[in-house]
Formats: C-alpha cells, sequence, structure tokens
C-alpha cells in the first residue's frame, strides 16, 4: 500500500497504489516533449515507446509470461486445486500465456514465420486473433473495458473472498485503462476528432497491475510457508 503523502496541507493517505498516476505524468508529462528523438532514432522519443512492435509493448509480453509463472506457481501450491480461486489463478495462468503470445504474433515478429491463411485476414498482417477484423473492430475495445472495470472495481468489491482477483491496492492499473478506451470509442462516434491511439502507453499499466497481482500474492504465500 502506499505510503502517506506530505503536503503544505497535511498528510494524505492513498488507499491504492499512486504509481499509474506517477508514470503517466511521466510520459505526459517528460517524455512527451523529451527532445532530439527525430535526430537521434528517427522519431520522437515518446512515438518510439508506445509504437507497434516498441520498448513497451515488449514490457507487456515479458510481464505477461512472467504473471503465467507466477499465477500457475501459485496455482500449484495451493492445496484446494478444485475451488473457485485455485481455478482462477489457473485461469490467469493459461490467459496471460496466451495475450503473451498474441503480442508478439506467436513468434512470427521473431522469427518472421507466420500462418498466410490468418495474416492475409489480420488487420495488422500478423498471424494473431485479436486483429482480425470482426474481433478487432467490434470486440477488443468492449473487452478492454469491461475487463479493467471488473479488475479495477467490481471484483475486489463484490468478491472480497477470492484472492485470485486483484485487490483495491492495484485499482488504478485497470481503471485507467478502461478509461482511456472509453475515452478513445467515444471521441470516434462524437463529431469531433478522434484522439490519438496511445494504447500501448495505457496497456502497460494492464500487463504491470496483473504482474504485481501476482508477484505479490506468490510472496504473501511464500511468507506463510515460511512461518509456518
Amino acid at each position: 500500500m502506499s505510503k502517506d503523502i506530505k503536503t503544505p496541507f497535511g498528510k494524505i493517505t492513498p488507499g491504492v497504489s499512486l504509481f499509474p498516476i506517477y508514470y503517466l505524468l511521466f510520459m505526459y508529462g517528460f517524455v512527451y516533449i523529451f527532445p532530439y528523438g527525430k535526430n537521434l532514432i528517427g522519431i520522437s522519443w515518446f512515438d518510439w515507446l508506445r509504437s507497434e512492435d516498441g520498448p513497451l509493448e515488449w514490457l507487456q509480453f515479458f510481464e505477461y509470461v512472467l504473471s503465467s509463472l507466477l499465477a500457475g506457481l501459485i496455482f500449484v501450491r495451493r492445496k484446494k486445486k478444485k475451488e473457485i480461486n485455485s481455478l482462477i489463478w489457473l485461469l490467469i495462468a493459461f490467459l496471460s500465456l496466451i495475450i503473451a503470445g498474441e503480442e508478439i504474433s506467436w513468434g512470427e515478429r521473431l522469427t518472421g514465420v507466420g500462418i498466410t491463411s490468418i495474416s492475409d485476414l489480420n488487420v495488422q498482417g500478423e498471424t494473431n486473433f485479436h486483429n482480425l477484423p470482426f474481433f478487432h473492430n467490434y470486440l477488443l475495445d468492449p473487452v478492454f473495458e469491461i475487463s479493467c472495470i471488473f479488475l479495477g472495481w467490481f471484483g475486489w468489491r463484490k468478491f472480497k473472498n477470492i484472492d485470485a482477483f486483484p485487490n483495491k491496492e492495484f485499482s488504478l492499473y485497470f481503471l485507467f485503462v478502461a478509461l482511456f478506451y472509453f475515452y478513445f470509442d467515444i471521441s470516434w462516434a462524437s463529431t469531433t476528432e478522434q484522439i490519438r491511439n496511445d494504447q500501448e502507453i495505457f496497456e502497460f499499466l494492464l500487463s504491470t497491475g496483473i504482474f504485481l497481482h501476482c508477484l505479490k500474492n506468490l510472496r504473501i504465500r511464500f511468507n506463510k510457508k515460511v512461518i509456518k
């Protein structure tokens, strides 16, 4: 949990992790205006970080792989494998691995080898499923919005006994993602120009939130074992 923040008006004790706020302030307040990117790498530092197949997307890949491993370890260490908590941890491990594979188009970005029948239909011309036209155009954004609202608010409020769902501490990692995609879609449907697609900037918060959630719970289980 976040520590007290000292201000001229007294202490503020946040109930959630404030890293997402610091991260967004850093990205839009510092990296966004950081100079000489075009001179050194051909594009701005901000655009480089948020680019497709850029640093943030690769960080997401590694976080999802690690989350899959951590969630898998948590499942293995649970005694009651068939209870709902254990099954959700197993689901997190499975989905994290699937998302990691999707992030790098199942290795096509590394090897250049893909499945032509899929890449020909794909919006980005790659071997992945989340960019197939129907899913990409109609389902992808609502899935982000609904799942992030669930992970960032509904899950910990309504299912407090299920530790497989992220607790209140990690709320902002998911709610900012839901807010971005909601605003992105609303701007598309409005009479104004659609806002810029900074999805990688925000999706990094989602992968980080899941990773930190898995890491925290694995540490708790190890600590309990040590105490025993």
